[in-house]
C-alpha cells in the first residue's frame, strides 16, 4: 500500500471580504490590552486583572515540552479584530456576509432542528445569539461572555479565573489578558436542559488571534450539554488560538462539553480547560481534535466532594505537517472519586499524535477508583505516536489502572473486507471508523455524522 494524501478541506477554506469596524495592528503591549478593555467598556476590576495577566504572561517562559512552538511569533498575531459592534439575537439581522459563513456551516440549520441555543464567534467577537424561549422562562442564561460581563457582573466576577488563575500558565495568561468573546452558561439549580447549547468559533482574518473565554456554572442538581465547533480558513502565515474554559459544577449537577475541532492546518491551538466537580456531580469531557498545525490540549477535572465523577474522552487525528499533543488529567482530592480517561489516536503521512496525562490522589482521597487507557493506530513508517502518562498516587486505598496500546492496520485485515466485496478505501476508512467508534457513539446524530465525514475527507487518498 501506498500513502498519498489528498484531504478536501473546500467546506471549511473559504475566507470573506470584511471591511472590519477594528482591526488592531499586529503585536501586544500594555496598550493594546487597555485598549481592548477601553472598547468593551470594562469595569475597572477586569482592566487591572488583564493588566496583571499580561505581566504574568511576559514574565513566563514558553513551554519547553509538547508542541513545537519556535515557528510562533507574538509580534505578528493580531490581537483584537472585529468585524461589528453589534450582536444580534436574529438570525435575519446578522450582516449578509457573516451570514453565508454561518449558513456554509450549517449552524442555522443545526439550530432549528435540536438545539436549545446558539452562540456564533467570528474573528474576536460574538456575532449571534439565541437561546430557546422556555429555557429564559427557568432562569437558563446562556450568552457571550462580554455580555455577562456587562448583565451579570456579580456572578462573573465570583466565578471568573478560579478555576483557571491568571498565572496558571503562559497562555492562559495570555488569554486572561487579551480574551474576547467565548460562552456565558448559568444553569440554576435543579434545572435540566435537555438539548445541547452550541457555540461555533470562526477564524476568517489572516494573521489573528483567537481568545475566547468560557464560563460554565451549573447549580446543585442541574445538567447541561454544551458543544463547541471550530473552523479557519487556510492562509501562508499562522494564526492562533488559545481559549480558556472554566467549569463548575456544584453538587450533584453533570455537564458535559464536546469540542470537535477542525481548525486550518496553519493554526496553532494552545487551550486550557478545567472543571471543578463539587459532591456527587459529573463532568465529561468529550473532545476531537482532527485540524491545526499543533495542538495542545489536556482537558482536566478536579474532583473536589465526596462521589464525584470524572469521564474524558478524546481523539487526535494527525496529518502531514500535525502534531496533536493532547490528553486529560484527573486530580482526585476527596474520598470515593472515580475518573476514566480514555484516548484515541491516528497518524499518517508523517503525522505525529501524542498522549499527555495527569493522574493525581491525593492523601485521604481514599476508595478512589481511575482508569487510564490510551489507543493508537499509525498508518504508516513516517509517522510517530508517544504517551507520556504521569501517575501521582499518594493515598494506599486507591484502585488505579492504565493501558496503553498502539497498532497498525494489517494488510489481512484489508484483504479480509476487500474479498466481500469491499473497495480497498472504504475498507481502511470502516477499520479507522471503527477504531473511532467509542468516541462517535457519544454525539447527537448530527454530529457523529459530521465526524465520520471529516475522518473520511482526511482519509482520502490514503490507499493506491
Amino acid at each position: 500500500m501506498t500513502t498519498e494524501i489528498s484531504f478536501d478541506y473546500s467546506k471549511y477554506n473559504f475566507r470573506d471580504e470584511v471591511d472590519y469596524k477594528h482591526i488592531f495592528q499586529p503585536g501586544i503591549s500594555e496598550r493594546v490590552v487597555e485598549e481592548i478593555s477601553r472598547l468593551k467598556d470594562e469595569p475597572e476590576w477586569m482592566t487591572a486583572l488583564r493588566l496583571k495577566a499580561y505581566r504574568y504572561f511576559v514574565e513566563r517562559d514558553m513551554p519547553t515540552w509538547g508542541v513545537d512552538l519556535s515557528g510562533l511569533d507574538f509580534n505578528k498575531i493580531r490581537y483584537y479584530v472585529s468585524p461589528t459592534d453589534r450582536k444580534f439575537s436574529s438570525w435575519e439581522e446578522v450582516p449578509e456576509y457573516i451570514k453565508k459563513t454561518f449558513d456554509r456551516l450549517g449552524i442555522p440549520e443545526a439550530e432549528r432542528k435540536f438545539l436549545a441555543g446558539v452562540g456564533a464567534q467570528y474573528d474576536s467577537e460574538v456575532v449571534y445569539h439565541n437561546v430557546r424561549k422556555e429555557l429564559e422562562k427557568q432562569g437558563v442564561i446562556f450568552c457571550d461572555m462580554d455580555t455577562a460581563l456587562r448583565e451579570y457582573p456579580s456572578i462573573v466576577k465570583r466565578y471568573f479565573g478560579t478555576v483557571v488563575p491568571p498565572n496558571d500558565n503562559k497562555f492562559a495568561s495570555l488569554n486572561t489578558a487579551v480574551w474576547s468573546g467565548g460562552s456565558f452558561v448559568y444553569v440554576p439549580e435543579g434545572v435540566h436542559v435537555e438539548f445541547p447549547l452550541q457555540a461555533y468559533f470562526r477564524i476568517n482574518a489572516a494573521n489573528v488571534g483567537q481568545f475566547e473565554r468560557t464560563l460554565i456554572v451549573a447549580e446543585p442538581g442541574s445538567k447541561v450539554h454544551y458543544i463547541e465547533g471550530c473552523t479557519a480558513p487556510i492562509y501562508s502565515s499562522e494564526s492562533l488560538h488559545s481559549a480558556v474554559v472554566e467549569i463548575i459544577a456544584m453538587k450533584g449537577a453533570y455537564v458535559r462539553y464536546t469540542t470537535l475541532q477542525n481548525w486550518s492546518t496553519d493554526v496553532y491551538n494552545l487551550v486550557t480547560k478545567r472543571a471543578f466537580a463539587y459532591e456527587d456531580a459529573v463532568v465529561e469531557w468529550v473532545d476531537a481534535n482532527i485540524g491545526s498545525k499543533a495542538t495542545m490540549k489536556y482537558p482536566s477535572v478536579y474532583l473536589l466532594g465526596r462521589g464525584a465523577r470524572a469521564e474524558v474522552l478524546s481523539v487526535a487525528f494527525a496529518g502531514r505537517g500535525q502534531h496533536q499533543d493532547t490528553g486529560a488529567k484527573a486530580v482526585h482530592l476527596a474520598p470515593d472519586t472515580t475518573s476514566r480517561i480514555t484516548s484515541k489516536s491516528v497518524c499518517k503521512d508523517g503525522g505525529r499524535t501524542s498522549y499527555r496525562g495527569l493522574l493525581h490522589v491525593s492523601k485521604g482521597a481514599k476508595r478512589v477508583k481511575s482508569s487510564v487507557r490510551c489507543d493508537a493506530l499509525i498508518l504508516d513508517d513516517m509517522s510517530r505516536t508517544d504517551t507520556y502518562p504521569y501517575n501521582e498516587i499518594h493515598e494506599e486505598d486507591a484502585t488505579v489502572t492504565h493501558e496503553a496500546t498502539v497498532g497498525r492496520i494489517g494488510e489481512d485485515q484489508i484483504f479480509y473486507l476487500m474479498s466481500r466485496g469491499i473497495p480497498e478505501q472504504d475498507a481502511l476508512n470502516m477499520i479507522v471508523l471503527g477504531f473511532l467508534e467509542s468516541f462517535t457513539k457519544t454525539l447527537p446524530m448530527e454530529y457523529a455524522v459530521e465526524f465520520n465525514r471529516l475522518i473520511e475527507l482526511e482519509m482520502s487518498g490514503s490507499v493506491g
